[in-house]
């Protein structure tokens, strides 16, 4: 490599728009290291660095882990190419998402300055194809004597428009890292997928109920074996809703929960 090609740590964050601080932590951590150094010991950046680094910048934009972002950099077989196509498919999934909340919120703001109340359809409505009240008298039958069941109709029943989209907001990008692990090869019982299924247990737990490990598990048992609710997951990408489910049991088992546990039991 051309010495006068290079470009130091400054000169790579500031076009990269983060910090020199974050640069020599990627460094540190090799995630991103330079390949070479000045002689007075300042990091230089060739190309080959600054596309490593456009990739994980990419994946943490997708609100992917450095520690995942690790994984899947280093695994066998990894090709840029392949990951910069998949990084563009869920940014682009991820575009229109946003312009569809862009857009809602501009009615909800319309309505808040008219002094018009939302209907439940238009609350609703951020969901997309997949209602989740559709299922209301199947989640009653199931559950409906249960504290769960209780707890989740006390508190969504206080949601408003913006409390759906932060909601559905969130869901989105725990989809978005479970797609990038799931088309990157890494496994579902991962460090990795694990630690989205947890961040997905806690999620229900913030919005809807207080949801277990053994409650999760359940959940994770009805997203393949319900139709509709596969098909829901499955939206994003086939085999979404199996990976997820099977992070989900792999969690599951780290937490030293038992199936007997399984409120389907």
């Amino acid at each position: 490599m051309e010495t006068e090609t290079a470009l130091t740590v400054g000169t790579v964050a500031s076009l990269a728009g983060v910090t020199v601080r974050t640069l020599h932590h990627y460094d540190e951590i090799g995630l991103v290291a330079p390949a070479e150094h000045s002689s007075a010991g300042y990091r230089l950046y060739s190309r080959r660095d600054i596309e490593r680094l456009q990739e994980v910048l990419f994946f943490r934009e997708l609100g992917i882990g450095l520690a995942e972002i690790r994984r899947i950099v280093e695994e066998t077989g990894y090709r840029r190419d392949e990951a910069l196509g998949i990084q563009r498919e869920l940014l682009l999934s991820r575009s229109s998402r946003l312009l569809v909340m862009v857009e809602a919120i501009d009615r909800s703001i319309n309505a808040a300055q008219k002094g018009i109340n939302m209907t439940t359809e238009e609350i609703l409505d951020v969901f997309g194809d997949f209602d989740p009240a559709g299922h209301q008298a199947e989640v009653n039958e199931r559950w409906g004597d249960t504290d769960a069941y209780e707890e989740s109709n006390r508190r969504v029943s206080s949601y408003k428009k913006h409390d759906w989209l932060q909601l559905r907001s969130e869901a989105d990008a725990l989809d978005q890292r479970l797609l990038v692990l799931m088309t990157n090869g890494i496994a579902a019982d991962s460090i990795e997928a694990m630690d989205v299924a947890e961040e997905h247990r806690v999620h229900i737990t913030k919005w809807f109920y207080n949801c277990t490990p053994e409650i999760h598990a359940g959940l994770g048992h009805m997203y393949i074996a319900d139709s509709r609710f596969r098909d829901s997951i499955d939206k994003a990408e086939d085999g979404l809703a199996q990976y997820l489910s099977e992070a989900i049991a792999a969690n599951h088992q780290r937490l030293g929960s038992t199936p007997e546990n399984s409120p389907d039991e």
